[in-house]
Protein backbone atom coordinates (compact mmCIF):
# COMPACT_ATOMS: atom_id res chain seq x y z
CA UNK A 1 0.00 0.00 0.00
CA UNK A 2 2.80 2.41 0.81
CA UNK A 3 4.36 1.65 -2.58
CA UNK A 4 1.15 2.42 -4.46
CA UNK A 5 0.35 5.48 -2.33
CA UNK A 6 3.67 7.13 -3.16
CA UNK A 7 3.31 6.52 -6.85
CA UNK A 8 -0.30 7.63 -7.03
CA UNK A 9 0.64 10.79 -5.14
CA UNK A 10 3.35 11.61 -7.67
CA UNK A 11 0.95 10.79 -10.50
CA UNK A 12 -1.70 13.18 -9.18
CA UNK A 13 0.90 15.92 -8.71
CA UNK A 14 2.02 15.71 -12.35
CA UNK A 15 -1.55 15.60 -13.67
CA UNK A 16 -2.36 18.66 -11.53
CA UNK A 17 0.68 20.48 -12.94
CA UNK A 18 -0.51 19.72 -16.48
CA UNK A 19 -3.98 20.96 -15.52
CA UNK A 20 -2.57 24.25 -14.25
CA UNK A 21 -0.55 24.75 -17.44
CA UNK A 22 -2.95 27.40 -18.88
CA UNK A 23 -2.24 29.62 -15.90
CA UNK A 24 1.52 29.06 -16.07
CA UNK A 25 2.21 29.57 -19.76
CA UNK A 26 3.07 32.86 -21.41
CA UNK A 27 0.63 32.29 -24.26
CA UNK A 28 -3.16 32.65 -24.37
CA UNK A 29 -4.65 29.11 -24.54
CA UNK A 30 -7.78 30.48 -26.21
CA UNK A 31 -5.67 31.88 -29.05
CA UNK A 32 -3.87 28.56 -29.53
CA UNK A 33 -7.19 26.66 -29.55
CA UNK A 34 -8.60 29.09 -32.11
CA UNK A 35 -5.63 28.54 -34.43
CA UNK A 36 -5.97 24.77 -34.03
CA UNK A 37 -9.67 24.87 -34.85
CA UNK A 38 -9.78 27.56 -37.51
CA UNK A 39 -6.39 28.50 -38.91
CA UNK A 40 -7.63 31.61 -40.77
CA UNK A 41 -10.26 32.98 -38.38
CA UNK A 42 -9.34 36.39 -36.92
CA UNK A 43 -8.78 36.36 -33.14
CA UNK A 44 -11.36 38.96 -32.16
CA UNK A 45 -12.09 39.53 -28.44
CA UNK A 46 -15.60 38.15 -28.85
CA UNK A 47 -14.36 34.93 -30.43
CA UNK A 48 -11.69 34.43 -27.76
CA UNK A 49 -14.21 35.09 -24.98
CA UNK A 50 -16.55 32.49 -26.48
CA UNK A 51 -13.75 29.90 -26.51
CA UNK A 52 -12.89 30.68 -22.88
CA UNK A 53 -16.53 30.28 -21.83
CA UNK A 54 -16.87 27.01 -23.77
CA UNK A 55 -13.73 25.45 -22.31
CA UNK A 56 -14.09 26.84 -18.81
CA UNK A 57 -10.92 28.91 -19.08
CA UNK A 58 -12.85 31.96 -17.90
CA UNK A 59 -13.13 30.34 -14.48
CA UNK A 60 -9.36 29.93 -14.10
CA UNK A 61 -7.02 26.90 -14.16
CA UNK A 62 -8.29 25.48 -10.86
CA UNK A 63 -11.84 25.45 -12.17
CA UNK A 64 -10.72 23.67 -15.35
CA UNK A 65 -8.72 21.11 -13.37
CA UNK A 66 -11.57 20.47 -10.93
CA UNK A 67 -14.11 20.01 -13.71
CA UNK A 68 -11.88 17.49 -15.48
CA UNK A 69 -11.00 15.59 -12.29
CA UNK A 70 -14.67 15.32 -11.27
CA UNK A 71 -15.36 13.11 -14.27
CA UNK A 72 -12.55 10.63 -13.61
CA UNK A 73 -14.49 8.47 -11.10
CA UNK A 74 -17.10 7.94 -13.85
CA UNK A 75 -14.44 7.13 -16.42
CA UNK A 76 -15.10 10.43 -18.19
CA UNK A 77 -11.89 11.95 -19.56
CA UNK A 78 -13.65 15.07 -20.81
CA UNK A 79 -14.14 16.49 -24.29
CA UNK A 80 -11.47 17.73 -26.66
CA UNK A 81 -11.20 21.51 -26.80
CA UNK A 82 -10.31 21.32 -30.48
CA UNK A 83 -12.63 18.67 -31.93
CA UNK A 84 -15.41 18.76 -29.33
CA UNK A 85 -15.46 14.95 -29.24
CA UNK A 86 -15.14 12.77 -26.12
CA UNK A 87 -11.49 12.14 -25.24
CA UNK A 88 -11.83 8.59 -23.91
CA UNK A 89 -12.36 6.59 -27.14
CA UNK A 90 -9.61 8.33 -29.10
CA UNK A 91 -7.04 8.16 -26.30
CA UNK A 92 -7.72 4.51 -25.42
CA UNK A 93 -7.50 3.60 -29.11
CA UNK A 94 -4.14 5.40 -29.33
CA UNK A 95 -3.00 3.56 -26.19
CA UNK A 96 -3.90 0.21 -27.75
CA UNK A 97 -1.86 1.05 -30.84
CA UNK A 98 1.12 2.17 -28.76
CA UNK A 99 0.99 -0.94 -26.55
CA UNK A 100 0.95 -3.17 -29.63
CA UNK A 101 3.90 -1.32 -31.12
CA UNK A 102 5.66 -1.41 -27.75
CA UNK A 103 5.24 -5.19 -27.52
CA UNK A 104 6.77 -5.72 -30.96
CA UNK A 105 9.59 -3.25 -30.22
CA UNK A 106 10.30 -4.85 -26.85
CA UNK A 107 10.60 -8.25 -28.51
CA UNK A 108 13.18 -6.79 -30.91
CA UNK A 109 15.00 -5.12 -28.01
CA UNK A 110 15.18 -8.30 -25.91
CA UNK A 111 16.41 -10.42 -28.83
CA UNK A 112 19.08 -7.86 -29.69
CA UNK A 113 20.17 -7.50 -26.06
CA UNK A 114 20.62 -11.27 -25.74
CA UNK A 115 22.49 -11.40 -29.05
CA UNK A 116 24.89 -8.63 -27.98
CA UNK A 117 25.61 -10.34 -24.65
CA UNK A 118 25.76 -13.86 -26.10
CA UNK A 119 29.53 -13.76 -26.61
CA UNK A 120 30.19 -12.79 -23.00
CA UNK A 121 27.71 -15.43 -21.81
CA UNK A 122 29.43 -18.12 -23.85
CA UNK A 123 32.97 -17.18 -22.84
CA UNK A 124 32.04 -16.69 -19.19
CA UNK A 125 30.30 -20.04 -18.99
CA UNK A 126 33.51 -21.66 -20.27
CA UNK A 127 35.77 -19.54 -17.99
CA UNK A 128 37.35 -17.70 -20.94
CA UNK A 129 36.86 -14.07 -19.92
CA UNK A 130 40.46 -12.91 -20.23
CA UNK A 131 40.08 -9.31 -21.44
CA UNK A 132 37.47 -6.59 -21.22
CA UNK A 133 35.30 -5.92 -24.25
CA UNK A 134 34.22 -2.41 -25.09
CA UNK A 135 30.79 -3.13 -26.57
CA UNK A 136 31.40 -0.54 -29.27
CA UNK A 137 28.81 -2.04 -31.59
CA UNK A 138 26.15 -1.75 -28.91
CA UNK A 139 27.20 1.84 -28.20
CA UNK A 140 26.90 2.82 -31.86
CA UNK A 141 23.47 1.20 -32.16
CA UNK A 142 22.29 2.87 -28.95
CA UNK A 143 23.47 6.24 -30.26
CA UNK A 144 21.49 5.93 -33.51
CA UNK A 145 18.58 8.37 -33.54
CA UNK A 146 15.26 6.54 -33.76
CA UNK A 147 13.90 8.88 -36.40
CA UNK A 148 17.04 8.50 -38.54
CA UNK A 149 16.93 4.71 -38.28
CA UNK A 150 13.21 4.85 -39.11
CA UNK A 151 13.89 7.01 -42.17
CA UNK A 152 16.68 4.72 -43.42
CA UNK A 153 14.54 1.60 -42.96
CA UNK A 154 11.61 3.23 -44.74
CA UNK A 155 13.79 4.41 -47.62
CA UNK A 156 15.66 1.14 -48.15
CA UNK A 157 13.26 -1.63 -47.13
CA UNK A 158 9.97 0.04 -48.05
CA UNK A 159 10.60 2.45 -50.92
CA UNK A 160 13.55 0.91 -52.76
CA UNK A 161 13.07 -2.82 -52.09
CA UNK A 162 9.32 -2.80 -51.47
CA UNK A 163 9.49 -5.46 -48.77
CA UNK A 164 7.28 -3.63 -46.27
CA UNK A 165 4.72 -0.82 -46.46
CA UNK A 166 6.12 2.64 -45.72
CA UNK A 167 2.99 4.03 -44.03
CA UNK A 168 -0.09 2.90 -42.20
CA UNK A 169 -1.08 0.68 -39.32
CA UNK A 170 -3.15 -2.44 -38.80
CA UNK A 171 -1.61 -5.21 -40.91
CA UNK A 172 1.10 -7.46 -39.51
CA UNK A 173 3.73 -6.32 -42.01
CA UNK A 174 3.17 -2.69 -40.96
CA UNK A 175 4.57 -3.48 -37.48
CA UNK A 176 8.01 -4.50 -38.69
CA UNK A 177 9.74 -1.24 -39.59
CA UNK A 178 8.48 0.83 -36.61
CA UNK A 179 9.36 -2.03 -34.25
CA UNK A 180 12.89 -2.24 -35.66
CA UNK A 181 13.38 1.54 -35.51
CA UNK A 182 12.38 1.66 -31.84
CA UNK A 183 13.63 -1.71 -30.67
CA UNK A 184 17.20 -1.57 -32.00
CA UNK A 185 18.41 1.45 -29.92
CA UNK A 186 16.59 0.16 -26.82
CA UNK A 187 17.99 -3.34 -27.26
CA UNK A 188 21.50 -1.99 -27.78
CA UNK A 189 21.29 -0.11 -24.49
CA UNK A 190 19.96 -3.12 -22.56
CA UNK A 191 22.52 -5.40 -24.21
CA UNK A 192 25.37 -3.08 -23.27
CA UNK A 193 24.22 -2.96 -19.63
CA UNK A 194 23.84 -6.75 -19.52
CA UNK A 195 27.24 -7.27 -21.11
CA UNK A 196 28.74 -4.88 -18.56
CA UNK A 197 27.25 -6.81 -15.60
CA UNK A 198 28.06 -10.38 -16.69
CA UNK A 199 31.83 -10.41 -16.00
CA UNK A 200 31.16 -9.63 -12.33
CA UNK A 201 28.59 -12.45 -12.20
CA UNK A 202 31.00 -14.99 -13.65
CA UNK A 203 33.64 -13.90 -11.12
CA UNK A 204 31.47 -15.04 -8.19
CA UNK A 205 32.44 -18.23 -6.30
CA UNK A 206 29.36 -20.16 -7.42
CA UNK A 207 30.44 -19.86 -11.08
CA UNK A 208 33.88 -21.28 -10.35
CA UNK A 209 32.36 -24.05 -8.26
CA UNK A 210 29.82 -24.89 -10.97
CA UNK A 211 32.58 -25.20 -13.56
CA UNK A 212 34.71 -27.34 -11.24
CA UNK A 213 31.79 -29.73 -10.67
CA UNK A 214 31.20 -30.10 -14.39
CA UNK A 215 27.91 -28.23 -14.67
CA UNK A 216 26.95 -27.76 -18.34
CA UNK A 217 27.81 -24.37 -19.78
CA UNK A 218 24.18 -23.73 -20.70
CA UNK A 219 23.04 -24.05 -17.11
CA UNK A 220 25.86 -21.81 -15.92
CA UNK A 221 24.85 -19.18 -18.49
CA UNK A 222 21.19 -19.46 -17.41
CA UNK A 223 22.14 -18.96 -13.73
CA UNK A 224 24.33 -16.00 -14.71
CA UNK A 225 21.41 -14.37 -16.52
CA UNK A 226 19.19 -14.84 -13.49
CA UNK A 227 21.85 -13.27 -11.26
CA UNK A 228 22.35 -10.26 -13.55
CA UNK A 229 18.70 -9.56 -14.38
CA UNK A 230 17.52 -8.03 -11.06
CA UNK A 231 19.61 -4.91 -11.69
CA UNK A 232 18.34 -4.71 -15.28
CA UNK A 233 14.62 -5.29 -14.72
CA UNK A 234 13.99 -1.67 -13.61
CA UNK A 235 15.67 -0.52 -16.83
CA UNK A 236 13.40 -2.83 -18.79
CA UNK A 237 10.38 -1.34 -17.06
CA UNK A 238 11.54 2.14 -17.99
CA UNK A 239 12.11 1.01 -21.58
CA UNK A 240 8.52 -0.28 -21.72
CA UNK A 241 7.16 3.15 -20.82
CA UNK A 242 9.62 4.94 -23.11
CA UNK A 243 8.65 2.77 -26.07
CA UNK A 244 4.98 3.53 -25.42
CA UNK A 245 4.99 7.30 -24.99
CA UNK A 246 8.33 8.39 -26.40
CA UNK A 247 7.90 7.15 -29.97
CA UNK A 248 6.70 10.50 -31.32
CA UNK A 249 9.11 10.72 -34.27
CA UNK A 250 8.62 7.11 -35.35
CA UNK A 251 4.84 7.35 -35.07
CA UNK A 252 4.84 10.51 -37.17
CA UNK A 253 7.11 9.09 -39.87
CA UNK A 254 5.12 5.87 -40.30
CA UNK A 255 1.69 7.49 -39.72
CA UNK A 256 1.06 5.36 -36.63
CA UNK A 257 -1.88 6.72 -34.57
CA UNK A 258 -0.19 6.15 -31.21
CA UNK A 259 -0.27 7.78 -27.80
CA UNK A 260 3.00 9.70 -28.12
CA UNK A 261 1.92 11.54 -31.26
CA UNK A 262 -1.52 12.19 -29.78
CA UNK A 263 0.01 13.72 -26.65
CA UNK A 264 2.40 15.90 -28.64
CA UNK A 265 -0.36 17.18 -30.94
CA UNK A 266 -2.53 17.96 -27.91
CA UNK A 267 0.32 19.78 -26.18
CA UNK A 268 1.07 21.90 -29.24
CA UNK A 269 -2.62 22.82 -29.59
CA UNK A 270 -3.04 23.22 -25.79
CA UNK A 271 -5.90 20.73 -25.96
CA UNK A 272 -5.73 20.20 -22.22
CA UNK A 273 -8.25 17.34 -21.74
CA UNK A 274 -6.49 15.19 -24.36
CA UNK A 275 -3.04 16.01 -22.95
CA UNK A 276 -4.13 15.21 -19.39
CA UNK A 277 -5.64 11.90 -20.46
CA UNK A 278 -2.48 10.89 -22.35
CA UNK A 279 -0.22 11.82 -19.42
CA UNK A 280 -2.52 10.00 -16.97
CA UNK A 281 -2.38 6.79 -19.01
CA UNK A 282 1.40 7.03 -19.40
CA UNK A 283 1.85 7.53 -15.67
CA UNK A 284 -0.43 4.59 -14.85
CA UNK A 285 1.60 2.46 -17.24
CA UNK A 286 4.76 3.64 -15.48
CA UNK A 287 3.35 2.57 -12.11
CA UNK A 288 2.37 -0.85 -13.50
CA UNK A 289 5.76 -1.39 -15.18
CA UNK A 290 7.62 -0.32 -12.03
CA UNK A 291 5.56 -2.66 -9.87
CA UNK A 292 6.16 -5.57 -12.26
CA UNK A 293 9.92 -4.88 -12.26
CA UNK A 294 9.94 -4.67 -8.46
CA UNK A 295 8.11 -7.98 -8.08
CA UNK A 296 10.32 -9.61 -10.71
CA UNK A 297 13.49 -8.52 -8.93
CA UNK A 298 12.22 -9.85 -5.61
CA UNK A 299 11.33 -13.18 -7.18
CA UNK A 300 14.76 -13.52 -8.82
CA UNK A 301 16.74 -12.57 -5.72
CA UNK A 302 14.62 -14.63 -3.35
CA UNK A 303 15.40 -14.73 0.41
CA UNK A 304 18.99 -13.60 -0.19
CA UNK A 305 17.67 -10.06 -0.66
CA UNK A 306 16.72 -9.77 3.02
CA UNK A 307 18.95 -12.37 4.66
CA UNK A 308 22.25 -10.57 4.02
CA UNK A 309 23.46 -13.49 1.94
CA UNK A 310 23.72 -11.86 -1.48
CA UNK A 311 27.35 -11.50 -2.61
CA UNK A 312 28.14 -8.16 -4.26
CA UNK A 313 28.81 -8.00 -7.97
CA UNK A 314 32.47 -7.03 -8.19
CA UNK A 315 33.94 -6.72 -11.68
CA UNK A 316 37.03 -8.89 -12.18
CA UNK A 317 40.36 -7.25 -12.86
CA UNK A 318 40.56 -7.97 -16.54
CA UNK A 319 43.22 -6.08 -18.50
CA UNK A 320 41.87 -3.97 -21.31
CA UNK A 321 42.91 -4.81 -24.83
CA UNK A 322 45.49 -2.44 -26.21
CA UNK A 323 43.29 -2.01 -29.27
CA UNK A 324 40.64 -0.46 -27.02
CA UNK A 325 42.90 2.39 -25.93
CA UNK A 326 44.29 2.74 -29.43
CA UNK A 327 40.77 2.86 -30.85
CA UNK A 328 39.74 5.55 -28.36
CA UNK A 329 42.74 7.70 -29.23
CA UNK A 330 42.28 7.22 -32.97
CA UNK A 331 38.56 7.93 -32.93
CA UNK A 332 39.02 10.94 -30.65
CA UNK A 333 41.74 12.37 -32.89
CA UNK A 334 39.62 11.84 -36.01
CA UNK A 335 36.59 13.50 -34.45
CA UNK A 336 38.72 16.39 -33.22
CA UNK A 337 40.27 16.85 -36.68
CA UNK A 338 36.84 17.03 -38.28
CA UNK A 339 35.67 19.57 -35.70
CA UNK A 340 38.76 21.77 -36.02
CA UNK A 341 38.52 21.73 -39.82
CA UNK A 342 34.87 22.70 -39.61
CA UNK A 343 35.63 25.57 -37.24
CA UNK A 344 37.71 27.21 -39.97
CA UNK A 345 34.63 27.50 -42.20
CA UNK A 346 31.53 29.71 -42.10
CA UNK A 347 28.53 27.67 -40.85
CA UNK A 348 25.91 30.27 -41.83
CA UNK A 349 26.95 31.11 -45.40
CA UNK A 350 24.34 29.73 -47.79
CA UNK A 351 25.12 29.21 -51.45
CA UNK A 352 21.76 28.81 -53.19
CA UNK A 353 23.47 27.48 -56.31
CA UNK A 354 25.08 24.65 -54.33
CA UNK A 355 22.02 23.28 -52.51
CA UNK A 356 22.43 19.59 -51.63
CA UNK A 357 25.76 19.51 -53.47
CA UNK A 358 27.66 16.21 -53.09
CA UNK A 359 31.04 16.06 -51.33
CA UNK A 360 33.78 17.85 -53.24
CA UNK A 361 37.03 19.71 -52.67
CA UNK A 362 35.09 22.86 -51.84
CA UNK A 363 32.67 21.04 -49.53
CA UNK A 364 34.28 17.81 -48.21
CA UNK A 365 31.03 16.64 -46.60
CA UNK A 366 28.67 18.27 -49.10
CA UNK A 367 26.04 20.94 -48.45
CA UNK A 368 22.61 20.91 -46.83
CA UNK A 369 19.19 21.89 -48.16
CA UNK A 370 20.03 25.61 -47.94
CA UNK A 371 23.48 25.33 -49.50
CA UNK A 372 25.38 25.58 -46.21
CA UNK A 373 28.60 23.63 -45.71
CA UNK A 374 27.91 20.45 -43.69
CA UNK A 375 31.49 20.26 -42.39
CA UNK A 376 31.32 23.84 -41.13
CA UNK A 377 28.05 23.28 -39.31
CA UNK A 378 29.34 20.00 -37.90
CA UNK A 379 32.42 21.70 -36.47
CA UNK A 380 30.63 24.74 -35.05
CA UNK A 381 27.85 22.58 -33.61
CA UNK A 382 30.23 20.27 -31.75
CA UNK A 383 30.75 22.52 -28.73
CA UNK A 384 27.06 23.31 -28.41
CA UNK A 385 25.99 19.69 -28.83
CA UNK A 386 28.72 17.82 -26.95
CA UNK A 387 29.40 20.24 -24.09
CA UNK A 388 25.72 20.77 -23.35
CA UNK A 389 25.11 17.02 -23.46
CA UNK A 390 28.05 16.40 -21.11
CA UNK A 391 26.82 19.06 -18.68
CA UNK A 392 23.29 17.67 -18.68
CA UNK A 393 24.73 14.14 -18.38
CA UNK A 394 26.69 15.15 -15.28
CA UNK A 395 23.59 16.69 -13.71
CA UNK A 396 21.48 13.63 -14.48
CA UNK A 397 24.17 11.35 -13.03
CA UNK A 398 24.16 13.30 -9.76
CA UNK A 399 20.36 13.40 -9.62
CA UNK A 400 20.14 9.72 -10.47
CA UNK A 401 22.59 8.73 -7.73
CA UNK A 402 20.80 10.85 -5.13
CA UNK A 403 17.30 9.70 -6.12
CA UNK A 404 18.37 6.06 -6.36
CA UNK A 405 20.09 6.13 -2.97
CA UNK A 406 16.98 7.78 -1.47
CA UNK A 407 14.73 5.07 -3.00
CA UNK A 408 12.65 7.71 -4.79
CA UNK A 409 10.90 5.09 -6.89
CA UNK A 410 7.70 7.08 -7.28
CA UNK A 411 9.50 10.11 -8.68
CA UNK A 412 11.66 7.90 -10.88
CA UNK A 413 8.75 6.14 -12.56
CA UNK A 414 6.81 9.39 -12.91
CA UNK A 415 9.72 11.22 -14.53
CA UNK A 416 10.36 8.34 -16.91
CA UNK A 417 6.73 8.26 -18.02
CA UNK A 418 7.01 11.83 -19.33
CA UNK A 419 8.71 12.02 -22.75
CA UNK A 420 11.36 14.71 -22.99
CA UNK A 421 9.30 16.49 -25.66
CA UNK A 422 6.34 16.91 -23.30
CA UNK A 423 8.63 18.03 -20.49
CA UNK A 424 10.14 20.54 -22.93
CA UNK A 425 6.71 21.90 -23.80
CA UNK A 426 5.87 22.36 -20.12
CA UNK A 427 9.20 24.06 -19.34
CA UNK A 428 8.98 26.24 -22.45
CA UNK A 429 5.44 27.22 -21.53
CA UNK A 430 6.57 28.33 -18.08
CA UNK A 431 10.02 29.81 -18.77
CA UNK A 432 9.89 30.42 -22.52
CA UNK A 433 11.84 28.60 -25.26
CA UNK A 434 15.63 28.62 -25.24
CA UNK A 435 18.73 26.50 -24.84
CA UNK A 436 18.55 26.69 -21.05
CA UNK A 437 14.93 25.58 -20.99
CA UNK A 438 15.71 22.62 -23.26
CA UNK A 439 18.58 21.54 -20.98
CA UNK A 440 16.32 21.79 -17.92
CA UNK A 441 13.59 19.79 -19.66
CA UNK A 442 15.94 16.95 -20.63
CA UNK A 443 17.58 16.90 -17.18
CA UNK A 444 14.10 16.76 -15.62
CA UNK A 445 13.42 13.32 -17.09
CA UNK A 446 16.82 11.88 -18.14
CA UNK A 447 17.92 11.04 -14.58
CA UNK A 448 15.21 8.40 -14.13
CA UNK A 449 17.02 5.40 -15.73
CA UNK A 450 20.15 6.15 -13.70
CA UNK A 451 18.10 6.39 -10.51
CA UNK A 452 16.45 3.04 -11.22
CA UNK A 453 19.86 1.44 -11.88
CA UNK A 454 21.30 2.96 -8.70
CA UNK A 455 18.36 1.80 -6.59
CA UNK A 456 18.61 -1.77 -7.91
CA UNK A 457 22.35 -1.91 -7.22
CA UNK A 458 21.87 -0.39 -3.76
CA UNK A 459 19.41 -3.16 -2.92
CA UNK A 460 21.90 -5.82 -3.90
CA UNK A 461 24.88 -4.19 -2.19
CA UNK A 462 23.01 -3.65 1.07
CA UNK A 463 22.18 -7.38 1.09
CA UNK A 464 25.84 -8.37 0.79
CA UNK A 465 27.39 -10.29 3.70
CA UNK A 466 30.29 -7.88 4.10
CA UNK A 467 27.83 -5.03 4.77
CA UNK A 468 26.14 -7.15 7.45
CA UNK A 469 29.53 -7.85 9.00
CA UNK A 470 30.46 -4.16 8.93
CA UNK A 471 27.18 -3.32 10.69
CA UNK A 472 27.85 -5.97 13.32
CA UNK A 473 31.32 -4.49 13.92
CA UNK A 474 29.77 -1.09 14.64
CA UNK A 475 30.39 0.70 11.33
CA UNK A 476 28.25 3.80 10.97
CA UNK A 477 25.95 4.56 8.02
CA UNK A 478 28.44 6.92 6.34
CA UNK A 479 31.30 4.41 6.66
CA UNK A 480 29.15 1.58 5.24
CA UNK A 481 28.02 3.79 2.37
CA UNK A 482 31.48 5.08 1.49
CA UNK A 483 33.55 1.89 1.98
CA UNK A 484 31.12 -0.97 1.32
CA UNK A 485 28.20 0.17 -0.87
CA UNK A 486 29.33 2.97 -3.21
CA UNK A 487 32.35 1.05 -4.60
CA UNK A 488 29.93 -1.50 -6.03
CA UNK A 489 27.35 1.04 -7.23
CA UNK A 490 29.31 3.92 -8.75
CA UNK A 491 31.31 2.20 -11.56
CA UNK A 492 28.37 0.57 -13.40
CA UNK A 493 26.13 3.64 -12.97
CA UNK A 494 28.85 5.97 -14.28
CA UNK A 495 29.36 3.72 -17.32
CA UNK A 496 25.59 3.74 -17.82
CA UNK A 497 25.57 7.55 -17.68
CA UNK A 498 28.37 7.74 -20.25
CA UNK A 499 26.41 5.49 -22.59
CA UNK A 500 23.43 7.88 -22.45
CA UNK A 501 25.33 11.04 -23.45
CA UNK A 502 24.54 10.68 -27.19
CA UNK A 503 20.85 10.12 -26.37
CA UNK A 504 20.88 13.32 -24.31
CA UNK A 505 22.39 15.17 -27.26
CA UNK A 506 19.56 13.83 -29.45
CA UNK A 507 16.88 14.85 -26.93
CA UNK A 508 18.29 18.37 -26.74
CA UNK A 509 18.38 18.61 -30.52
CA UNK A 510 14.82 17.34 -30.95
CA UNK A 511 13.57 20.07 -28.63
CA UNK A 512 15.53 22.62 -30.64
CA UNK A 513 13.90 21.37 -33.83
CA UNK A 514 10.45 21.91 -32.30
CA UNK A 515 11.39 25.49 -31.47
CA UNK A 516 11.90 24.79 -27.76
CA UNK A 517 15.72 24.90 -27.67
CA UNK A 518 18.51 26.77 -29.40
CA UNK A 519 16.83 28.74 -32.20
CA UNK A 520 17.78 28.42 -35.85
CA UNK A 521 20.09 28.95 -37.67
CA UNK A 522 22.50 27.94 -34.89
CA UNK A 523 24.27 24.69 -35.92
CA UNK A 524 23.42 21.66 -33.82
CA UNK A 525 23.97 18.04 -34.77
CA UNK A 526 20.44 16.89 -34.04
CA UNK A 527 18.96 19.95 -35.74
CA UNK A 528 21.10 19.14 -38.80
CA UNK A 529 19.59 15.66 -38.85
CA UNK A 530 16.03 16.92 -38.53
CA UNK A 531 16.42 19.70 -41.10
CA UNK A 532 17.90 17.44 -43.78
CA UNK A 533 16.00 14.23 -43.11
CA UNK A 534 13.41 14.97 -45.87
CA UNK A 535 16.30 15.01 -48.36
CA UNK A 536 17.99 11.83 -47.10
CA UNK A 537 17.21 9.83 -50.25
CA UNK A 538 18.41 12.57 -52.62
CA UNK A 539 21.36 13.81 -50.55
CA UNK A 540 22.34 11.20 -47.92
CA UNK A 541 25.53 13.09 -47.06
CA UNK A 542 23.46 15.84 -45.43
CA UNK A 543 22.36 13.42 -42.69
CA UNK A 544 25.28 10.99 -42.68
CA UNK A 545 27.63 13.65 -41.27
CA UNK A 546 25.74 14.44 -38.05
CA UNK A 547 24.56 10.83 -37.70
CA UNK A 548 28.14 9.55 -37.92
CA UNK A 549 29.25 12.22 -35.44
CA UNK A 550 26.65 11.11 -32.89
CA UNK A 551 27.51 7.43 -33.41
CA UNK A 552 31.22 8.27 -33.05
CA UNK A 553 30.45 10.14 -29.83
CA UNK A 554 28.76 7.05 -28.41
CA UNK A 555 31.59 4.75 -29.50
CA UNK A 556 34.21 7.16 -28.13
CA UNK A 557 32.45 7.33 -24.76
CA UNK A 558 32.41 3.54 -24.40
CA UNK A 559 35.97 3.07 -25.67
CA UNK A 560 37.29 5.69 -23.28
CA UNK A 561 35.38 4.18 -20.37
CA UNK A 562 36.71 0.69 -21.17
CA UNK A 563 40.27 1.95 -21.57
CA UNK A 564 40.19 3.85 -18.27
CA UNK A 565 38.61 0.88 -16.52
CA UNK A 566 41.23 -1.51 -17.86
CA UNK A 567 44.08 0.85 -16.93
CA UNK A 568 42.71 1.17 -13.39
CA UNK A 569 42.77 -2.61 -13.05
CA UNK A 570 46.43 -2.96 -13.96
Amino acid sequence: MRYLAGRLGALLAVVALIGLLPGLTRTDPALTILHARYADRPPTPAVLDAIRAETGLDGGPLHVLGAWASGLPRGDLGESWVSGQPVGPDVTSALGVSLTLMGASLAVAVLLAVALAAGTLRRGAHRRLVTTRAGVGAAVLAALPEFLLAAVLATVLAVQLGWFPALGWGAADQFVLPALAMGVPAGALLGRLLDDALPAVFAEPWARAATAHGMPARRIAAHALRRALPALLPQTGLVVVGLTGGAVAVETLYAVPGLGGTALAAALAQDLPVLQACVLLLLLLGVAAGLAARLGSRALLGPARTDGALPPLVAPKLPARRTVALGAVTLGALLMAVVLTGLLRDPLYADAAARLAPPSAAHPLGTDSLGRDVLARLGHGAARTVLTALAVGAVTLLLGLLAGAARAGALTETANALPAVLAGLVVAGIAGPGAGGAAVAVATVAWAPLAAHTSALFTEERAAPHVTVALALGAGPWHRLRRHILPGVLPPVVRHAVLRVPAIALALASLGFLGLGTPAPAPEWGRMLSENLPYAERAPWAVLGPAAALAALGALAVLTSAAVRGRAHR
